[in-house]
Parts: structure tokens; sequence; C-alpha cells
């Protein structure tokens, strides 16, 4: 009997400015969109009618319409939190340069663990892994067979990898997810297979 497989092709939002490297988390600015040759090979690449998912913050939903007005025809999405970014509580909106230079314990404290520390007021990335892993579990279950594309963050596309390859919450955070960058992974039975992480998309 053969096994169904779901294609997830997660896509980073596109670059938000931040010129002065603020701790973004669940802040919700606005991102940049001027990458339309990239945005149009994306609409190319990404498989039209698929179930789409993002996160409901407002980066993800702009870098999706900008695909679909790049001419990707998909169904509505289905916005889950469960997908949004890291929550760095008291710290969103800083300088990490700021943080560092203020000798604060808490910070030493999440420098020796920033993958299972939480900043005040926040989660870890361990306890964004946990939320991610349920959706992205209830959601292959839900979409069994079918292409999911998932538009959301770098710490929401480490955790799946996470699930993927059964990564320590330290090792998951070792992966670079570029803005507008596309990792395809396959839920094959109970198993995953990696596609690929920053894809080239052919122009």
């Amino acid at each position: 009997m053969s096994t169904s497989i779901t294609r997830w092709w997660w896509l980073r939002h596109a670059p938000v400015p931040d010129p002065e490297n603020r701790i973004c988390g669940r802040l919700d600015p606005p991102c940049d969109l001027s990458d339309e040759e990239r945005l149009s090979a994306l609409a190319r690449r990404l498989p039209p009618q698929a179930v789409v998912v993002e996160s409901g913050l407002l980066r993800c939903h702009q870098t999706l319409g900008a695909i679909e007005a790049a001419g990707l025809s998909v169904a509505p999405a289905i916005v889950e939190p469960a997908l949004q970014e890291q929550d760095f509580g008291h710290w969103q909106g800083r300088r990490w340069a700021e943080l560092d230079q203020s000798k604060d314990p808490l910070v030493a404290a999440f420098w020796q663990d920033p993958a299972c520390t939480a900043p005040p007021g926040g989660e870890s990335f361990e306890t964004l892994m946990v939320r991610a892993r349920d959706a992205i579990i209830g959601l292959t279950r839900q979409f069994e067979g079918r292409d999911i594309i998932a538009v959301a963050h770098a710490g929401t596309i480490r955790a799946a990898l996470s699930l993927a390859l059964d990564l320590t919450p330290q090792a998951a955070l070792s992966f670079v997810i570029d803005p507008l960058s596309l990792t395809r992974l396959d839920a094959i039975g109970d198993g995953w297979r990696v596609g690929g992480v920053n894809l080239e998309i052919n122009e």
C-alpha cells in the first residue's frame, strides 16, 4: 500500500527594514516588497491551488499578497497563530547591542542557553518549537497528501526543521533562514524528508 506524501513549502516572509538591528519577534511592522523579481519567481515556483497557511502577522500577510499579485493562484489562507515568530517579551523593539551593553544578568543568562531560556515576559525558542510542532502535525493530518504553502518566520521554519530532523533546540538554531527563502519538507507516513533549505529559485 502506498503512503501519501504531504508537501510543505515553507516560505520566510520578505525582509523587514531594520537598520538598527532591533528585535522584532511578535511586533508587527511592514516588510519590504521591492524584490519584484524574486516574488515573481516564487509565484512561478510554488504550486497553484495549494493549501496556504500564514502566521497572521502583517509581514507574512503582505508577502503572500505580493506573491498572489505576481500570479500565484491559491485558496484563501488559513491564519495559524501557532506559526508566529518567537515572543521576545520586554526585549522586543530594543537593539541587541543595547541589551549586551546593559550588563543585565538576564541577558547574560539568555546567551548561556538562547534555545531554552525565555526573555523576560516572552517565551523560549524551545516553547516555540512545541507550539509550532503541534500545529504542523495537526495540519499535516488535516491536509494529508496535499501541497501546503506556509508563509512564516525564521524561528518557525527552524522549528519545522527540528521536527523533520529530530533536532535539539540548540541544533535547530544553527540554521540560517533567509528572507523570501524556500524550505521544502515532505511528510511521508510517520517520517520526514528534507528537500532543501534556502533553495535556489529558477528565475
